[in-house]
């Protein structure tokens, strides 16, 4: 088939790697000629240009920014990328004939141009459920509850869920959200189709993790828990500062956030002011980089806002599994990703706000090398159970072949 796959998320940096360019390698590997369409926010400086990459033809369109930056922008990259992506579409790729088109949320606003290759091909759609929008940004305040903006919104993503073929959720959580808030959805179109990677095995060396380990400042014999990924709103940071402050003093542990985000420099600066001596911030990491210094660490960590009442699945989650750590998160109660994580035996959960919990937690962990042994472990093979895209790709093929 030919398979367009219309995104915002894919790497431009060929050792850069996330859960969609190794769905869209899978797709090539099984014989697919796979399109995909992407963004190239304004921040970087180049003009609308196709090339190959990965043995995909990937079409990079230019486009405001849509991520740490001012909600204006984001607001106006959101409503204006439709356009932009269908405009460069019809320029590229105007005789090419799809089979399937394949698309992911964020953005929510790709409506337009799903029904528009749909009625032009006869193609059939499929969409990757990786943000429900615009519930998530009224629930922590960014967005107001019945406004303009939110009445907007939600009649885009009506559309966007009523012109898709299949819904793949990350998880059964997501399933039931869905089929709960949009009971005009036929339930046998919605169905679970999580996040997944192609997993790479890692060995990490004593040599190895000292010298990432000096490289970073890190004591020697700390338990090292690091948090890597978006630092925004909707992680919660509040509780993060205050899980910093409540550990300074703690011996033996230590603690890294890498990442970026718009509330990088608020965690940066009260890190500082407070004199926090056992904590490091960095900002985002090449791959390669961050899978070394994530070799070097002990214990995975997840944050998300507890006001959430949508059921996220961050996807960071299948990185700390990758390399076998076990996983401590603190997050809202509608998720099930702590579910999953404690049924399947790889890590702790608590409720994001309740810091006795997740410092008893802490402690459990950072006292037991033989439990985070065991819980590494099990994530390890967890994901090689449940998230791998081979039955990421068997389940969205299975509608189609």
């Amino acid at each position: 088939m030919n398979i367009l796959f219309a995104t915002i998320a894919f790497p431009e940096n060929l050792d850069q790697r996330n859960i969609y360019s190794d769905l869209m390698e899978e797709l090539r590997d099984r014989g697919h000629k796979v399109y995909v369409i992407a963004s190239s926010e304004r921040r970087r400086g180049r003009e609308t240009n196709l090339c190959e990459e990965r043995g995909i033809q990937v079409l990079r369109v230019r486009t405001w920014n849509l991520q740490k930056c001012h909600i204006l922008e984001k607001g106006l990259a959101t409503l204006s990328i439709e356009g932009q992506y269908r405009k460069s579409l019809n320029r590229f790729w105007g005789e090419k004939k799809f089979d399937l088109v394949l698309y992911s949320t964020p953005p929510i606003t790709l409506d337009g141009l799903v029904r528009y290759v749909k009625r032009r091909d006869g193609a059939k759609s499929y969409l990757l459920l990786k943000d429900i929008f615009p519930q998530n940004a009224v629930d922590i305040g960014m967005i107001r509850p019945g406004g303009l903006l939110h009445r907007y919104f939600s009649a885009r993503e009506k559309k966007l869920y009523s012109l898709s073929d299949f819904i793949g959720c990350m998880s059964p959580a997501n399933v039931e959200y869905v089929r709960k808030h949009h009971p005009e959805i036929p339930v046998e179109k919605v169905e679970v189709c999580p996040n997944s990677i192609r997993p790479s095995f890692f060995e990490t060396s004593n040599e190895l993790r000292g010298a990432m380990r000096e490289k970073y400042g890190i004591p020697e014999g700390s338990i090292v828990f690091v948090y890597g990924g978006n630092l925004g709103k909707p992680q919660g940071v509040a509780f993060i500062e205050d899980v910093l402050e409540s550990n300074r003093n703690r011996p033996g542990v230590f603690f890294l956030i890498v990442g970026s985000g718009t509330e990088y420099g608020r965690i940066e600066q009260a890190t500082k002011q407070k004199g926090i001596q056992n904590a490091k911030i960095f900002p985002c990491l090449p791959k390669k980089e961050y899978d070394r210094l994530l070799a070097a660490s002990d214990v995975g960590l997840i944050f998300l806002d507890p006001r959430f009442t949508i059921p996220n699945f961050p996807s960071r989650l299948t990185a700390y599994m990758e390399q076998g750590k076990p996983v401590l998160a603190a997050t809202d109660v509608n998720t099930d990703l702590g579910r999953v994580i404690v049924s399947g035996g790889f890590g702790f959960w608590c409720e994001s706000g309740d810091l006795s919990a997740f410092n008893e937690c802490l402690v459990r962990l950072a006292g037991s090398p033989e439990l985070r042994k065991k819980m590494g472990e099990n994530a390890r093979k967890y994901l090689l159970e449940h998230y791998t895209v081979d039955k990421a790709c068997d389940t969205i093929l299975a509608h189609f072949q």
